[in-house]
């Protein structure tokens, strides 16, 4: 089972509220949810009004797995729930690959090698057929 952070509309029409949950990622938005960590109220007056989170079940279900939804880990990121949590592993550095790698004349001249060893084997075959040939037709000429 996927699980997901992520947030379930509630309040009125132009005044919209919104319970952080954790649900399953095959639950629909507004549908059952396993936990809810928080509130995010975007029209409260005051900033500190605007978030009600609890953090350390919001850091359990991220170790246990858990994927946020985008605004969700920006909200987190404001909260500091994210703070001496395990970071996730950086991106693999894909610059220095090319370091490693052939230079374009080595490629060619491979390519050159591999053309050219194709067209000797594709010769001996016509020669070994031809010769087979031969082979098979002198005897019956006798």
């Amino acid at each position: 089972m996927a699980v997901v952070i992520r947030m379930k509309r509630t309040g009125r029409k132009n005044r919209p509220c919104y319970r952080i949950s954790v649900a399953d990622s095959r639950a629909p938005r507004d549908g059952r949810t396993l936990e809810t960590l928080g509130l995010y109220d975007p029209v409260a007056p005051s900033k500190d009004a605007q978030i009600r989170l609890d953090v350390e079940r919001a850091r359990h279900w991220l170790s246990s797995g858990a994927l946020p939804s985008e605004t969700v880990r920006s909200i987190f990121k404001r909260t500091g729930v994210y703070v001496g949590f395990a970071k996730p592993k950086p991106k693999r550095d894909r610059s220095g690959r090319k370091a490693n790698t052939q230079t374009s004349a080595r490629r060619v001249a491979d390519k050159t090698m591999r053309s050219e060893r194709k067209q000797a084997r594709s010769k001996a075959r016509v020669a070994a057929k031809r010769q087979a040939a031969k082979a098979a037709a002198q005897p019956a000429a006798e």
